[in-house]
């Protein structure tokens, strides 16, 4: 299954930049919590066979299920939450790290994060979540560039 828009920008660093840039845009959290919904809602269609014990995501409070595709040299990650903010960082980490080769997935620190303050803005549960999505991705990239 690869119908994937990701990636959108050609190297993870620019797709961290886009972020930063459009969150920028927004005066106050409010504001960005509704985009973070809206970006959410952009999630490409996740098949319902995926949604097994198998595909869940371990660390989160929020039902999310995760699949890896490809090899070392593009790896796909699709996606999808049961929660509107969670389903959103998910949008996020997808951008930056879907259709990237396995190399440039494990060279990428997830700045976004710090770059629009998403870690000061997250409960806790949510900040445990993003981070056991985070090193899912990591994860399988260090295993597809171990071969």
């Amino acid at each position: 299954m690869t119908n994937s828009p990701f990636p959108l920008e050609s190297t993870a660093a620019d797709a961290q930049a886009a972020i930063a840039d459009e969150f920028g845009f927004f005066g106050d959290w409010s504001e960005r919590y509704q985009y973070l919904i809206d970006l959410g809602r952009k999630l490409p269609d996740f098949p319902e066979a995926w949604k097994t014990e198998e595909h869940r995501l371990q660390g989160c409070q929020s039902l999310v299920w995760i699949v890896a595709e490809g090899d070392a040299h593009r790896l796909d990650f699709h996606s999808v939450s049961d929660s509107a903010i969670v389903s959103g960082l998910v949008y996020l980490a997808l951008r930056v790290y879907s259709g990237r080769s396995a190399a440039e997935i494990v060279a990428t620190a997830p700045d976004y994060i710090a770059a629009i303050g998403l870690s000061k803005h997250l409960s806790p549960t949510r900040s445990n979540g993003h981070a056991a999505l985070l090193a899912f991705i990591r994860e399988r990239a260090q295993a597809a560039c171990a071969g």
